[in-house]
């Protein structure tokens, strides 16, 4: 049997990898916030700019989480050889997975590129919104294969039990688009042209290739993979691929779930997908910023699951939730203090910011109840538990986040509507992950 490592669970370990991750978790809706805080504070258009940059960073993030699914599949591959003594077995399977992630990201492009009038139709947005989101869309679109690459690497070290690399990698990037958002955007007098939205698109797309250009150096420097492409396939590569189908659609089901919170929104009119466009990127950021407890149970859990260490599993369990529940308590307390200020961070339009307020709280209160979804959904994807994962996204999108929405906007609630539909939605996975991972872990052997 292989050695138990007891001290995995330890605070010091657990938090060795989850604070780099969630700093380099925070960095990826840092992008999108930036550019959301830059663009809405144009004075041309702003209202339209901002609504439109909402609603493509919440389809390329619907896409990215989507086709990303290798990644969290990757780590857990990796966690658990590591954990068994065999990483070995997964040397030829690396490179294997980073080659389908970069061409599934053209064909991804390709598809999308071409219907981009028509993605965004669907999102009810039209005239100058429409027009602002397809030229947006098209330049970030070209950072799919960038995105996915360095993804999977993310993947590779976060199943080596490494955060830290993808957190240098991230922060490098973020500063990256942060500088030249204000370059670009606004433009320099005499020097750079003044791009507006399609320059925060180009911004993006630079700090995306800085993160890969990373991500390769620190996996050609400090893993034991390489990127030597073997013609016979890895035997790993059908369950990794079959695991990740199941990721795809459990992340299908939690976007279509947002891709409806903003369609509903764009439809009661530009102010409320405005406002609508800052509420989701805030609680995007707080669930990244929650994430990196996740990532740590997704890594230090699929190690245990290798080693057969059932006692230390359920223990890893109870520690990160409440590391992770008094993290989202402190977000909470902070984002309730500057509850006005946070607002015009984003928009000064007074319409905008009053929809803004009327709604914020209801996100902010269901962020213990993300804390623990979020740390199961972690756990459950180290162990490969993607099948029941899958299950639980679709009953709690299509038999709570759905019918709660349709219900409530039947009666007028409009904004209220969307974000009380999201608190079912998070009220459903956290209680069926939390009773189905007691009654299988609690009492199994050691």
């Amino acid at each position: 049997m292989a050695s138990k490592p007891g001290n995995s669970v330890s605070f010091g370990n657990i938090n060795k990898i989850a604070i780099p991750a969630i700093i380099a978790g925070i960095a990826e809706p840092l992008i999108s916030l930036t550019d959301i805080a830059v663009i809405g504070n144009v004075e041309e258009n702003s209202i339209e700019a901002l609504a439109a940059a909402g609603i493509v960073g919440s389809f390329l993030s619907a896409i990215i989480w989507i086709v990303a699914q290798t990644k969290t599949a990757i780590s857990a591959t990796v966690s658990q050889h590591l954990g068994a003594n065999r990483l070995h077995a997964v040397k030829t399977l690396i490179p294997q997975t980073i080659l389908f992630n970069f061409l599934f990201s053209l064909v991804i492009y390709a598809t999308t590129a071409i219907f981009a009038e028509a993605i965004f139709s669907a999102y009810n947005a039209d005239g100058l919104i429409l027009q602002y989101s397809e030229s947006y869309y098209k330049i970030r679109a070209l950072g799919y294969p960038l995105t996915l690459v360095t993804f999977a690497i993310f993947g590779v070290f976060r199943g080596l039990q490494n955060t830290l690399w993808a957190m240098k990698c991230s922060l490098t990037g973020a500063a990256v688009n942060i500088v030249l958002d204000y370059i670009l955007v606004y433009g320099i007098n005499g020097l750079v042209p003044a791009m507006h939205l399609e320059g925060a698109a180009y911004a993006s797309l630079a700090a995306q290739a800085t993160m890969l250009i990373m991500a390769l150096w620190f996996y050609f420097r400090k893993t034991p993979f390489h990127l030597k492409l073997s013609l016979k396939i890895n035997p790993q590569m059908k369950p990794l691929l079959l695991m990740a189908a199941n990721l795809f659609i459990r992340t299908a089901a939690l976007n279509f779930a947002i891709y409806l919170a903003n369609a509903y929104a764009t439809d009661y009119g530009k102010n409320y997908i405005a406002a609508q466009s800052i509420l989701m990127n805030i609680w995007l950021f707080f669930s990244f910023f929650i994430d990196g407890y996740a990532n740590a149970g997704n890594a230090i859990g699929g190690k245990l699951l290798g080693a057969r260490d059932y006692k230390n599993l359920w223990e890893l369990s109870k520690k990160i939730s409440k590391y992770a529940v008094l993290i989202a308590l402190i977000l909470m307390g902070i984002c309730f203090a500057l509850y006005d200020q946070i607002g015009l961070l984003f928009n000064k339009e007074a319409s905008v910011l009053a929809l803004f307020s009327s709604v914020f709280w209801i996100v902010l209160i269901m962020q213990p109840v993300n804390a623990i979804a979020f740390m199961f959904d972690g756990i459950f994807k180290g162990l490969g538990e993607a099948k029941y994962l899958r299950n639980v996204l679709l009953v709690a999108t299509f038999l709570g986040f759905t019918p709660a929405l349709l219900l409530a906007d039947h009666f007028g609630l409009k904004l209220y509507a969307i974000w009380i539909a999201f608190f079912v939605w998070m009220l459903i996975r956290s209680s069926t992950l939390v009773i189905y991972f007691r009654r299988k872990y609690l009492h199994k052997e050691v």
